[in-house]
């Protein structure tokens, strides 16, 4: 809550950092941040697509049974690429918690509740999907049951992500902090939803592309587990899926760069994005001559389409790694400059520290703080009030009236709350002018 109240107190929060090492060269953890999120997207994208197009072929195979076998196909590949997705994921969310802790930590506290709820919910998201493939038999007479597992979990699959990007979106922008309010104030943000359409269109492509290969393999015996559809209209639609999914992307593209702020459009981000962009329109020519090839010639583009699709993905989270590097910069040299001076401060502070304790040292010892430490300590302290109150304080109340802090020491009253002080009858009168004299030098 008080950190809560932190962001909430100034426009833009410039915090200090802990200046800790890095455990290995800022760029090679860039490097390793893109590549295992591109990897890790890479399967999100299967899985989520392939849920998708499992539960509109389950659907379809309501009418005709091939179709249902052909979801349960497809069911196949959906666990283990959620799998790979999920051990995948590991790496990039432990570089980007060391390359942007502050950003990231600050994103989860205002994001709250709904971001601890991605736990649970991939837990039944994954509980569900088990169950759908695993009763797959014994629910062949109860398919809106069984279907209505799929569903769910396509909803979950499709809100989760949301939570992420909402989470990721929010890091990298330090002067929205203040003026958000949680999970569904930061979800307003006007390019999470264009970013989160690219995110679905990307899916769909991917998982289409991917089927493309996965039943076109000659070790793979369609025709025989599906003798109603027909191996070339099956692959040419997922193309068809692919197609248009890459070009819907030349639409939201730009709505992205435009709600998104500009800080961190730099030059550098446009031409890694545009290059991707022309790639991506060589590998929808290809896409469409496959599209519209006979069967004789269906699929001798395969490799290509692959190839370029995969280079397009590689300059797109290369673009998105160079925006979020410009956003924050600003940001962080703010933060960079604020833990400096913090750091002088501590450094000056420390310094004069020693120098008192120094000084303190040369200083003649008065005997009355060995008594003091020998009878007194477990409820006094120098500085900080512990049973009783601080020993400094006591010097200024009876600052110049020795004999009334003798008085005290020897019959003691009540002048506030918590236990009252015994009298310290065991010590003798020397003492107890020693310790007394101690105190007062605090002053």
């Amino acid at each position: 809550m008080f950190y809560y109240i932190l962001l909430q107190a100034a426009p833009q929060i410039v915090q200090k950092d802990l200046p800790l090492p890095l455990p290995l060269p800022e760029w090679l953890l860039v490097l390793l941040l893109v590549v295992s999120f591109l990897v890790h997207i890479l399967f999100i994208n299967l899985m989520v697509g392939g849920s998708v197009l499992a539960l509109f072929y389950q659907i379809l195979g309501l009418r005709k049974p091939d179709y249902d076998k052909l979801a349960y196909s497809v069911a196949e590949t959906i666990t283990v690429n959620k799998s790979l997705a999920i051990v995948m994921g590991i790496a990039p969310l432990l570089v980007i918690n060391t390359l942007y802790t502050t950003y990231f930590y600050t994103a989860n506290a205002l994001t709250g509740l709904m971001w601890i709820m991605v736990i649970p919910l991939v837990t039944i998201a994954l509980l569900l999907l088990y169950a759908h493939k695993f009763l797959w038999k014994r629910l062949q007479h109860n398919k809106l049951l069984h279907i209505s597992f799929l569903a769910t979990t396509v909803l979950l699959f499709l809100f989760i992500p949301l939570i992420f990007l909402t989470n990721v979106n929010l890091m990298m922008f330090p002067d929205k902090w203040s003026v958000v309010e949680g999970f569904f104030s930061a979800l307003l943000l006007p390019n999470v939803f264009p970013r989160y359409l690219h995110f679905l269109n990307a899916c769909m492509a991917a998982s289409g592309l991917f089927l493309v290969w996965y039943w076109g393999r000659k070790t793979y015996d369609f025709e025989s587990r599906y003798p109603t559809l027909s191996r070339f209209r099956v692959r040419k639609n997922l193309y068809t899926i692919t197609f248009y999914g890459s070009l819907i992307q030349f639409i939201i593209g730009p709505i992205i760069l435009i709600t998104l702020p500009s800080q961190g459009l730099a030059s550098n981000v446009l031409l890694v994005i545009l290059s991707g962009a022309a790639v991506a329109i060589v590998a929808m020519a290809w896409l469409w001559k496959e599209i519209n090839a006979d069967e004789t010639q269906f699929g001798r583009y395969f490799g290509r389409i692959a190839i370029a699709m995969s280079i397009v993905v590689i300059f797109m989270g290369s673009g998105r790694q160079l925006y979020r590097s410009n956003a924050l910069n600003p940001h962080r040299k703010l933060v960079a400059a604020k833990t400096a001076a913090y750091e002088k401060l501590v450094k000056e502070a420390t310094a004069e520290a020693v120098k008192a304790k120094v000084v303190s040292a040369d200083a003649p010892k008065l005997p009355g703080q060995d008594i003091f430490n020998n009878n007194c300590i477990a409820c006094h302290q120098v500085d900080e009030k512990l049973v009783g109150p601080a020993m400094k304080e006591a010097a200024g109340i009876y600052k110049g009236n020795k004999a009334g802090l003798v008085s005290w020491i020897k019959k003691p009253g009540k002048k506030r709350e918590g236990p009252p002080m015994p009298p310290q009858t065991h010590l003798t009168d020397q003492q107890v002018q020693q310790v007394a004299e101690w105190i007062l030098s605090l002053h």
